[in-house]
């Protein structure tokens, strides 16, 4: 399986790199300077689950064309900031072929629409990853924790050769992943918790452990996360009993000093992902008549966050 992985960044350098480490053939699409980069110092990533310096293959936006047409990809991975995703989409455009499928690693759901209609259902999977990484100040890999893992599937359901082609690949990188025979309930097991993290902690500003030490904090979080699960239930997919109380227990964790990655953009003045994410849980919820002032104020919180930023 050939694979074509979208920039070198946090996510898509951790789970890309460790493909590469143990032999995939793995390409990274990314601008020249990072290309130098990583053609003079490889691609490291520094992780509590094993370091690693593995030599890689780029290319960029002048050279994907050409390589592409010589060598077509099996398999192009996405793992952009939602806000990123127009510019992806034409990124990756000269790497879908005929047979080439694309398998998008985002937050939310919201991104599906772009990529189906600008390549067609059949040839998007449903994926999501639990990490958190982000590319350090020397260009490396800095994974923050101990989970990552992957986790896709068709999204009509069942199975399929390119699936269990690169479930094959992931167990022979040891990259904790699971081929899901019901994809979109795993994503809303994910976006109804994420939504819940991102919305509570960027509201607040503050980590887990810290709102739900406050006075009536552990009961706003709680109606913050039942808020979500009723738009995973209007959806037709409400949230299992298994997961939601794994999700429930971990917004109320009292010493918890887990933060949305967000909110760690939101601190440090960068762009957030706010519309893909707690904007699309708000806008469900009103579509389906579901009252959910916890997720509209941190909704409005977060718009006028965005709206300093762009006049700063």
């Amino acid at each position: 399986m050939r694979i074509l992985v979208l920039g070198a960044g946090g996510t898509g350098g951790y789970f890309g790199g460790r493909l590469a480490q143990c032999g995939a053939d793995v390409t990274f699409l990314v601008r020249p300077a990072r290309a130098t980069a990583l053609q003079r110092d490889g691609l490291r990533i520094r992780s509590p689950l094993g370091d690693a310096d593995v030599a890689v293959r780029t290319l960029t936006a002048d050279t994907l064309a050409d390589a592409a047409a010589r060598a077509p990809f099996d398999l192009v991975l996405l793992a952009c900031k939602a806000y990123d995703l127009e510019p992806a989409i034409d990124a990756v455009a000269p790497a879908m072929a005929a047979t080439t499928t694309l398998l998008p690693i985002l937050n939310g759901l919201l991104h599906y629409d772009a990529l189906d209609a600008r390549f067609g259902r059949g040839r998007v999977l449903g994926g999501l990853c639990f990490i958190s990484a982000t590319l350090a100040d020397d260009g490396a890999i800095a994974h923050l924790g101990r989970p990552a893992s992957i986790t896709f599937g068709e999204r009509e359901g069942g199975g399929s050769t390119r699936v269990a082609g690169f479930a094959a690949l992931c167990a022979r990188a040891g990259i904790d992943h699971r081929a899901s025979g019901d994809i979109a309930q795993e994503q809303w097991n994910k976006f109804s918790f994420l939504a819940a993290l991102a919305a509570g902690t960027c509201l607040m500003r503050a980590s887990v452990g810290d709102i739900v030490a406050a006075d009536g904090g552990a009961a706003f979080m709680a109606a913050l996360h039942d808020e979500c699960l009723a738009v995973a239930s209007a959806e037709g997919r409400p949230v299992p009993d298994g997961a939601r109380g794994i999700a429930r227990a971990s917004l109320l964790e009292g010493a918890s000093d887990v933060k949305a990655s967000m909110l760690r953009d939101l601190e440090a003045g960068r762009r957030v992902e706010a519309a893909h994410i707690v904007g699309d849980m708000l806008h469900r919820a009103l579509a389906h008549g579901i009252d959910a002032p916890r997720l509209q104020a941190a909704w409005v919180h977060l718009q006028a966050y965005e709206g300093q930023r762009a006049g700063a």
